[in-house]
């Protein structure tokens, strides 16, 4: 296990600091209250206790869902490392790369990736000698983002937000990509992350732009679920009502117009550096409003 990341850890429901013994390859507090597991130099740490909850769509059919679990499930059933995406789809997600790669703060040390998917950030960021922790709820995708990103600046964590085992104030920038619109308190979920942050740190989130949720019917349980599992839609005027922390500055944008990435110049757009084809998106929107990705940036005074 990496020494920066077992400085910063601590027990999610005590509070108390946590201890590494390598013989028994466990993480504990000094009375043992909290023992956790390392799998593969990854600390698992997830009070499962705490995992079952009633997002508003629950409520309505008096149901209960335990996030853990089914992120758990999804990462076992969707590899999160295979690319199926069409042409389109994958310039729009590396436009969404470079977006967020352009939004981190040029001296933030230690980059903290909540939902690291494949490891993409890590990936980027390590080859600029900054140090990552890629942290996810499933077990599945740290563990294997460690090994395909083998070095002495990459940490990887199991984790979940709203039990988050890092002490308070200890991060330079923390990335949440595509992840707010899936959990049941986004305002909660800002709160937890802004925690960690050191004073003049920087989170950064991103999330799909004013989405229309849809619904199906699930042929196991006969009752409405959502599609690609998103609870939330967001836009910059919700965002204002979920960003309530007087302690901080933020800025929110949308970007990447639809029909620019639907249509056939997309792909000579692509060949395009960043700067030039925002330019080009941004007057897209201007003429044909519809931004499909939503960029928040918040920094802790």
């Amino acid at each position: 296990m990496k020494e920066f990341l077992i400085k910063i850890l601590e027990d999610p429901v005590s509070g108390k600091l946590l201890l590494y013994n390598e013989a028994r390859n466990i993480l504990h507090t000094d009375d043992d209250e909290g023992i956790y597991e390392i799998s593969e130099e990854v600390p698992v740490i997830l009070p499962k206790e705490s995992a079952f909850v009633t997002p508003a769509l629950h409520q309505n059919f008096k149901t209960g869902f335990n996030y853990i679990e089914h992120y758990q499930k999804d990462a076992g059933f969707y590899d999160y490392f295979v690319n199926e995406e069409s042409k389109a789809t994958r310039n729009e997600i590396r436009r969404l790369h470079e977006a967020i790669v352009k939004a981190v703060p040029q001296d933030a040390r230690l980059i903290l990736d909540v939902g690291c998917g494949n490891g993409w950030l890590a990936n980027y960021f390590l080859r600029k000698n900054r140090m990552v922790i890629s942290m996810d709820i499933s077990t599945v995708n740290p563990i294997r983002t460690l090994k395909e990103n083998p070095h002495v600046n990459h940490a990887a964590l199991v984790a979940d937000v709203f039990h988050l085992p890092i002490k308070n104030n200890s991060i330079d920038c923390i990335v949440a990509v595509e992840i707010m619109e899936h959990v049941h308190e986004p305002a909660l979920f800002i709160e937890k992350l802004i925690e960690k942050l050191k004073t003049g740190g920087k989170l950064i989130i991103t999330t799909p732009y004013n989405e229309k949720l849809e619904y199906y019917l699930c042929v196991h349980c006969n009752l409405p679920t959502p599609k690609n599992a998103h609870l939330h839609s967001f836009n910059k005027q919700n965002i204002k009502e979920i960003i309530s922390n007087k302690t901080v500055e933020w800025r929110a944008k949308s970007f990447a117009n639809k029909y620019l990435i639907k249509s056939r110049i997309n792909m000579i757009l692509s060949f395009l550096p960043f700067t030039a084809w925002k330019s080009i998106d941004r007057l897209a929107n201007a003429i044909m409003p519809s931004s499909t990705r939503f960029i928040i940036e918040i920094i802790k005074k």
